[in-house]
């Protein structure tokens, strides 16, 4: 027995580790494919980045939101690692049943740890089997967030880990039946029900035991070892590696996630001039190795658990569009394309093939055809991803926000749109409409630029404009950027209006610019269109500066000042300017207007006291909440009014649902599934509310348009009102007048004039 457990293991351990290295050196190989990425971009702040592995390891800060999810994994996760040193001790036993460590292998704290650990691994990979099998796709459908995953990979490692870890649990209870241990001892806490149970074995039958339950766990050990060597692209298995550097090389380097700006377009990792382009520059992606090598890493870190699934808006509501499968189609095609890649093959711009036939001679037939499917293209295509998977994206940041490992899905959707905008001109035909308003008229609608001023005419106080009433913005407390929604949408003028009155009331100093601003960009970018927001941005920067006095010229060294307060009642304005727009050298103070509201009524500027009655819920806007994590104020404010009631849907705060609007699809129509904003509304309908708030145009735009389509079929009720946190405080700050009071007033004599001294 002994001799045979020896050789298993000893040929699984050397094929296993020779397998597993030259898995490394090709999947760093594979990864180099990729773009490089400007210079420093990935890699500074080492200290930051180490940081931030490590909390999000230990702390597993994204997988403990799940609850006994996160607890098991962690067990999981921290046992694989922790217990390498079981698999040393079993690889000794093979030769001497009864060896242990040399210095710890008896230390009571060690083995007290490995008993601990070990059992609660085990009781780990349990709960999540478990939690699998009462989520399988035939049960729940769509809503398990395993539909997609590699099920046959995902039972291969939980059984693995599960083998393991009862052969752990087992050794440990042979080595205490065999050191002859009479009584509960500390060291055997966990296994002393094993240890009594293996009395009375004689001691060759107990030594043969160890020899096989060693063999079992290192054979599985490295059995595990030589499948995911043989198969580089077995995320489940491979992200327990992989995640260590995706994280540590994540875009943000204060370990954030990366979502509010995007990233400007680069071409071989310099950024692009679009005034003067280089001749070699790629635009977008429309070929896998044309991502940077850190969207690469992305790929093959995937560890298809869904999450990101569970909580897209797209998917949800049945279109074709799942983060979770859309990154890994694009993991089967690098790696399946890898080959060819490697031996020297691609196409330039023109399609044709650059390497010649002598390279390409070894390459399996598999790769060459990998290599022949388009990025971007429908089945009949053969396409890797479906344009309706493309234009899907509502860019909510849902995907990025739940992530366990980093992927950086919203940057690697807009880079392939960005090919598919500039380059191809293909996209949804209604976006087109928008994209020509934006370059004619700077602004989506397509509407003069004097009506951008239009809805001061209808306040009773004056509001002032920049260049007019004022001469710059140092003249003033803020700068209202009031957003094109903000100045030509119906809907949203109500909010305009109804912050600028509360600005009015509280004596805040502000002014709006006079009707020469364009559109921030923020839609033409998340379309693809980034030469477009280069163009729209940079005229905004260069009037804003001006606005506060200053020229451009040192746009892209000067540092921010207190004074550039610029407020905003959109989170896409709010997001593009506060986020993006530093990129283009214009560096500004922005809050959002609900920040600014809370402000005031903490000091008592603004005094709620006219009760609002009734049930109200609020919305989390995409761009306010999880892309820039603001998610109290708005709260606050709803809290101060009196008389109202106050419940949470269901999907809230970073797990809220996007109301459709996000990622240009304000301009789409949207013909697969369930409408989004229906699927929203649905959900606070279910709370039977007197008033749904938000605080943004568009989601106000899309949440309103579902709500009166359900009054129409009688599904809501008539006095259901889809309101902004601002109309929401306007209406309590006011005092209502009294008819009473007022015919007093009337009937009361004049004061007679005093007497001339």
């Amino acid at each position: 027995m002994q001799l045979a457990a020896i050789i298993v293991s000893l040929v699984l351990a050397v094929v296993g580790i020779a397998l597993f290295a030259r898995a490394i050196a090709q999947i760093y190989r594979y990864v180099r494919l990729g773009q490089d990425v400007p210079a420093g971009t990935r890699t500074d702040e080492p200290v930051k980045r180490t940081v931030t592995v490590v909390k999000e390891f230990l702390g597993h800060t994204r997988m403990s939101q799940w609850g006994i999810v996160g607890f098991a994994h962690w067990f999981v996760a921290v046992g694989f690692f922790s217990l390498v040193l079981t698999l040393v001790n079993a690889m000794g036993q093979l030769f001497k049943a009864d060896w242990t460590l040399p210095v710890i292998g008896n230390w009571l704290p060690y083995e007290m740890f490995v008993e601990f650990i070990g059992v609660m691994t085990t009781l780990g990979i349990l709960t999540l089997i478990v939690i699998r099998q009462l989520s399988l796709p035939t049960r729940a459908g769509r809503k398990s967030r395993f539909a997609g995953s590699n099920f046959g990979q995902a039972y291969f490692v939980e059984a693995v880990i599960l083998i393991i870890g009862l052969a752990i649990y087992t050794l440990r209870g042979l080595e205490g039946a065999l050191a002859g241990v009479h009584g509960y001892e500390a060291a055997y806490f966990a296994s002393y029900p094993l240890v009594a149970a293996f009395k009375g074995i004689s001691v060759s039958t107990l030594q043969n035991l160890v020899y096989l339950t060693a063999m079992i766990k290192i054979g599985t050990s490295f059995v595990w070892m030589i499948t995911v060597g043989l198969k580089t692209d077995m995320g489940v298995a491979w992200h327990r590696f992989l995640a260590f550097p995706n994280i540590w090389f994540k875009r943000e380097q204060d370990g954030s996630v990366a979502l509010g700006a995007l990233q400007p377009m680069t071409s071989g990792g310099k950024e692009i001039d679009f005034e003067d382009p280089g001749e070699d520059d790629i635009f977008g992606v429309s070929q896998v190795e044309q991502f940077s090598w850190k969207g690469l890493l992305d790929f093959s870190t995937c560890t298809e658990c869904g999450r990101c699934q569970s909580q897209c808006p797209a998917w949800n509501t049945g279109k074709p569009l799942s983060p979770k499968l859309l990154i890994m189609s694009l993991r089967d095609h690098a790696h399946a394309k890898a080959p060819y890649l490697l031996a020297g093959g691609g196409k330039n711009m023109e399609g044709e093939e650059q390497a010649t036939e002598e390279q390409l001679k070894d390459v399996p037939a598999a790769a060459l055809a990998e290599a022949e499917r388009p990025l971007i293209g429908t089945l009949e295509e053969n396409g890797v991803i479906d344009p309706d998977v493309l234009w899907s994206c509502t860019t909510c940041g849902a995907c990025v926000e739940q992530c366990p490992v980093d992927i950086e899905h919203i940057d690697h959707i807009v880079d392939m749109r960005r090919y598919q905008v500039m380059i191809e001109s293909a996209f949804p035909s209604e976006a087109g409409t928008m994209l020509k308003n934006l370059e004619k008229k700077g602004n989506p609608w397509g509407l003069a630029k004097k009506q951008r001023v239009e809805w001061t005419k209808e306040v009773d106080f004056e509001v002032p404009i920049v260049g007019q009433d004022v001469d710059d913005l140092t003249e003033v407390d803020y700068l209202y950027w009031v957003g094109c929604a903000g100045a030509l949408e119906d809907r949203a003028k109500k909010t305009t209006k109804a912050f600028a009155e509360l600005l009015h009331i509280a004596g805040v100093k502000f002014a709006i610019m006079g009707g020469d601003e364009k559109c921030t960009g923020d839609s033409a970018r998340r379309l693809g269109n980034e030469p477009l927001f280069q163009q729209l941005g940079q005229e905004n920067v260069a009037m804003l500066n001006m606005a506060y006095g200053e020229d451009d010229e040192d746009a892209a060294t000067r540092k921010p000042k207190a004074s550039k307060k610029i407020v905003a009642t959109c989170p896409h304005c709010f997001n593009t300017i506060a986020n993006e727009y530093p990129q283009l050298g214009g560096e500004y103070e922005v809050i959002h207007h609900t920040q600014l509201l809370q402000h005031l009524v903490d000091e008592g500027k603004l005094i709620p006291v006219t009760p609002v009655e009734g049930l109200i819920t609020y919305h989390d806007p995409c761009y306010l909440g999880r892309h820039n994590k603001v998610y109290t104020p708005p709260r606050e404010i709803i809290a101060k009014v009196p008389g109202l009631r106050s419940e949470e849907m269901h999907r809230h705060k970073e797990r809220g649902f996007c109301c459709g609007a996000g990622g240009a699809r304000m301009w789409m129509e949207e013909r697969i599934g369930k409408r989004i904003n229906n699927e929203r509304v649905d959900e606070a309908l279910s709370l039977n509310p007197d008033i749904v708030s938000t605080a943004c145009p568009f989601c106000l735009v899309m949440l309103t348009d579902s709500v009166n389509g359900k009054k129409n079929d009688g599904k809501a009720k008539e006095s259901l009102q889809v309101v902004d946190v601002a109309q929401l405080l306007l209406d309590s700050v006011k005092v209502p007048v009294d008819p009473a009071g007022e015919a007093a007033a009337e009937d009361a004599p004049e004061p007679e004039p005093e007497p001339a001294q």
